[in-house]
């Protein structure tokens, strides 16, 4: 999978680094040639070497050629367009997302899609945008998705190549092209479709469930819990924010691996109790796990961790040989084939690179420290007593987590300065605490959301209490964190080219140390830390 998935990402990042090198219509061509070649080869029915590099060669040049390909069709960039004004434009949209209204501004934005524009914008229809408009009636609303407006704004391109960091690199990095300021939507021509109605009205449901016995008395608490269950981060005060993004923890209010497998467990747990068939089982546990996913946006990230999940569960029951770093190169190149340009987005870089550090680096690293630091090693497992087993058990979670943490923390420490302006040692510390903590509270949310669902409003309410509490408890945690000397520091990289430079040095180092079982004769485990330990000191200026 790595042999494809490499080479994918080598041409989509190519195509970024010099867009319209290579026109499509000769990428194409050469990619389909390239992977004929290779079947060829493969299938010859020949042994001799020669013809097994050629067709491994030409596979890598195929998947290099179509990831270019990918790219500049999925960017989609009008060139008549580079060089005009920005202009008015009366279009009609359909809402592809709604981003959370800001009452300061007295807007409603999103991404959406043309529908259709006037007769000599024509070339417009299918681009897809940003739109930040003033509602006709003056209500600010989430406007749910496939809807589609009649708006009129003021429409002008994006940058070409935006640095990721900023809002314009956001909307790059989805696909978007143009943006709409300075407007008014003036009606809906249609309303959305019936699932996407559903699954609004869905989301309603739970974020008063989530509030239900304590949105009264404690607000914040509940918007903490709605934030880290359904991903409304418009829910977090301001002091909130800062205080998880100086900690390293900002991450636990995005919908991904941590949310979509506690939810995935508690969805099986319940499955496991009706005592269904294997295979009933898994359909309702994933298509449960899907409808979730869209009641909650949709967003990459989840998506991304839905079919990793998935693809796990089929793993199990199939019953044959789990991969995980397989399963992850295969959910990376079905996301970048489908969707090349979330590869520079930061939620894609940061979940791909933490769970891939995981794999690589993390796990390798805890069982290392378990086979060094073995308890009453020189006792018989027969003669332990109760507490002796305990203990050992607990030792070696604790290493593990440990190993998975330091992996955690080294991906952290890049990522954070990239897209935060912030280099948080103290994060290890902290996620070891707070991430099973949070575990916890998902754990409290989903079943108030269960409850609810069933008509028992009191038990919801009962678990509300429980996981609020929880999360009282990791907000006391996190301001003493904060009152520790150095726990954060503000920094960038100059030039800004040299993060993306040593994220992609580091998941290499993770890569070469796997592949030579972390041998000390290649580095072993110190290579990754003295890359990360090289780049901040070289490359990264840190404020005051």
């Amino acid at each position: 999978m790595l042999w494809l998935l490499l080479p994918w990402i080598a041409g989509v990042a190519s195509a970024r680094i010099f867009p319209g090198a290579v026109p499509v219509g000769w990428l194409l061509p050469c990619a389909a040639a390239l992977a004929g070649v290779s079947a060829w080869c493969a299938f010859a029915g020949t042994t001799r070497a020669i013809v097994a590099r050629g067709g491994l060669a030409a596979l890598v040049a195929a998947m290099l050629l179509g990831g270019a390909a990918a790219y500049e069709i999925h960017r989609g960039r009008l060139a008549v367009w580079e060089t005009l004004p920005p202009r008015e434009a009366r279009l009609v949209l359909r809402v592809e997302r709604a981003y959370t209204p800001n009452p300061k501004y007295k807007t409603v934005s999103g991404i959406a899609r043309v529908v259709s524009a006037d007769p000599h914008l024509r070339e417009l229809a299918g681009q897809r945008l940003y739109y930040s408009l003033r509602p006709a009636d003056g209500r600010l609303r989430l406007l749910a998705r496939t809807t589609e407006i009649r708006v009129t704004g003021v429409l002008q391109p994006l940058p070409r190549n935006a640095a990721p960091d900023t809002f314009d690199g956001h909307l790059a990095s989805v696909g978007a092209n143009f943006k709409l300021t300075r407007g008014r939507i003036h009606e809906e021509t249609r309303g959305p479709s019936a699932f996407a109605a559903f699954c609004e009205r869905a989301r309603l449901r739970f974020e008063a469930q989530l509030g239900r016995g304590i949105a009264e008395k404690r607000p914040e608490l509940a918007g903490v819990l709605r934030a880290m269950l359904l991903g409304q981060r418009r829910d977090l005060q301001e002091d909130q924010i800062t205080m998880y993004l100086r900690t390293g923890t900002m991450h636990l209010f995005a919908i991904s691996g941590l949310h979509i497998g506690v939810i995935a467990l508690g969805i099986a747990g319940l499955l496991a109790v009706m005592r269904l068939p294997r295979w009933a089982r898994f359909g309702a546990g994933a298509g449960a796990l899907w409808l979730f996913v869209q009641i909650t946006g949709a967003t990459p990230s989840a998506v991304r961790a839905f079919w990793m999940i998935v693809l796990l569960q089929l793993s199990f029951g199939l019953r044959v040989p789990v991969n995980p770093l397989a399963t992850l190169a295969f959910a990376a190149l079905v996301s970048l084939v489908a969707h090349p340009l979330q590869l520079f987005s930061a939620s894609f870089q940061m979940s791909y690179g933490i769970v891939g550090g995981l794999l690589l680096f993390g796990v390798p690293l805890g069982a290392r420290w378990q086979a060094r630091w073995q308890l009453f090693a020189d006792l018989p497992k027969v003669t332990w007593t109760w507490w002796q087993r305990w203990e050992e058990k607990a030792q070696r979670a604790l290493l593990g987590a440990l190993g998975i943490g330091v992996a955690s923390s080294l991906v952290s420490a890049i990522c954070g300065v990239i897209y935060f302006g912030l280099f948080t040692p103290g994060a290890l510390l902290a996620n070891l605490v707070l991430i099973p903590l949070a575990s916890v509270a998902l754990l409290g949310g989903f079943l108030s959301l269960l409850t609810g669902l069933c008509g028992l409003g009191w038990a919801g309410a009962l678990f509300n209490h429980a996981a609020a509490l929880v999360l009282l408890g990791m907000q006391k945690l996190l301001e003493w964190f904060l009152l520790i000397p150095g726990i954060f520091w503000p920094g960038k990289f100059t030039p800004v080219w040299t993060g993306y430079a040593a994220l992609a040095c580091l998941l290499a180092s993770f890569l070469f140390g796997y592949a030579h079982r972390w041998r000390w004769s290649r580095g072993g485990f110190l290579a990754p830390v003295a890359v990360v330990v090289v780049v901040l000191a070289v490359c990264v200026q840190f404020d005051g």
